[in-house]
């Protein structure tokens, strides 16, 4: 969803707009943490992060800010310009995952994962909302589909989708999991990402259609893709 940048009540509120960045942040890197020990499948950069990891011996969440540091570096030919949520997004994710791995121990029980699952779907649409709607710059991920999308003039869906499934194909290769809660993610993300920038936007900031959540065609280039 596109939050716009006009001056108002809502830029007055860098308190509120700082709260909601890092608790939305710290709960995606648990959503993060707690899909992984669901063990369901991934969504497709945290395919990505795990093979990477299985293969260098580093934690998935050291990996996770090593990609997104790797990551800024292709912003410089696109010309995107980080802000501080993009510098706290690649350092409170892998961090936060990482954590949340260490507290939360492996499930075997199928009865234990599915809910488990459902849960971490569910808080990470309600992280995507905080941090989307505190409007303090997209993450690295999302800078490079919107930088790609600006620079070659393809269509969001179609930069995303071939992203995805680039990142998706290759983590998988690499030993990452996919399975049904890679689908179940792909699937409910959109509709809960959607729902929640309503609930969390800011007073003087109506929730508009973006063409990462709503697959709209306005301010792309403000527009965050949840990681």
């Amino acid at each position: 969803m596109s939050i716009s940048r006009e001056t108002g009540p809502g830029r007055r509120q860098p308190v509120r707009r700082l709260i909601q960045l890092f608790v939305g942040l710290t709960l995606f890197g648990v959503s993060m943490g707690l899909m992984l020990r669901a063990g369901l499948g991934l969504e497709p950069w945290s395919v990505l992060n795990q093979g990477i990891s299985r293969h260098t011996g580093l934690s998935i969440g050291t990996v996770t800010i090593v990609s997104g540091a790797l990551i800024l570096l292709l912003w410089i030919p696109l010309r995107q310009r980080p802000g501080l949520g993009t510098v706290a997004n690649v350092v409170i994710l892998g961090l936060v995952m990482d954590a949340t791995l260490a507290w939360m121990p492996q499930l075997h029980s199928l009865a234990a994962r599915i809910p488990l699952l459902a849960g971490a779907v569910l808080l990470n649409g309600a992280a995507t909302g905080l941090y989307i709607s505190a409007d303090f710059g997209p993450g690295p991920r999302d800078g490079l589909m919107t930088g790609l999308h600006l620079r070659t003039g393809r269509p969001v869906r179609l930069v995303r989708t071939c992203i995805e499934v680039t990142v998706l194909v290759t983590g998988f290769l690499l030993g990452g999991s996919v399975g049904v809660g890679t689908v179940v993610y792909a699937l409910a993300i959109g509709p809960l990402a959607q729902f929640f920038l309503r609930r969390f936007a800011l007073a003087d900031r109506p929730a508009k259609p973006s063409p990462v959540v709503a697959r709209g065609g306005a301010s792309p280039e403000h527009a965050i893709l949840p990681e």
